[in-house]
């Protein structure tokens, strides 16, 4: 595999941060949680895939049967919580204020690489390039999706909000077929 499919798969990868950076983007992050989350994306799309790698497809086939429908169940619950939390957005500074929600929020968009990896590691290609590669990317995507959230919410304030959580639902649901 070349670097350039790697940077194709890691783009692939980080469409869901970036999906679910713009939704929490319109809920005016603290600028330490807007890094504290571009940092930890980057470290779980570098760690997943290894984890993949090493614990192998016998995890996949035998204990999570589809993986995909857990992170449609975070997504879910994440939509619900946004959409009745739009009443207190002007109260609020944010959803995600500390380091168990960012971790929520790594964890349920790296989902993806980690099955990625796994299927890398069965190829024997370099997985800790393709790690840094996804780690590069997934920052990038999910720094952009908060920028890009924010300055959403700055002209649409609440129907931002209310649009976000509907995308996130959708998401959601994308997950369970």
């Amino acid at each position: 595999m070349n670097l350039l499919q790697l940077i194709l798969i890691g783009v692939s990868l980080s469409m869901d941060a970036f999906s679910l950076s713009m939704v929490y983007g319109t809920k005016n992050l603290k600028r330490k949680i807007i890094w504290l989350l571009v940092i930890m994306v980057g470290c779980f799309h570098f760690f997943m895939p290894i984890f993949g790698s090493m614990i192998g497809s016998f995890l996949i086939h035998n204990i999570i049967r589809e993986p995909e429908k857990l992170v449609g169940i975070i997504f879910l619950i994440l939509a619900l919580e946004m959409f009745f939390g739009t009443k207190e957005l002007e109260d609020t500074r944010g959803t995600i204020t500390s380091i168990g929600e960012a971790i929520l929020f790594a964890f349920s968009v790296s989902l993806d690489s980690f099955s990625v990896g796994i299927g890398l590691g069965a190829e024997k290609e370099n997985i800790i390039l393709a790690g840094i590669i996804f780690s590069l990317v997934s920052a990038f995507f999910t720094k952009m999706g908060l920028e890009l959230g924010k300055k959403l919410a700055l002209k649409f304030g609440k129907i931002a909000n209310i649009i976000g959580s509907i995308l996130l639902f959708l998401l959601g649901i994308k997950y369970f077929f």
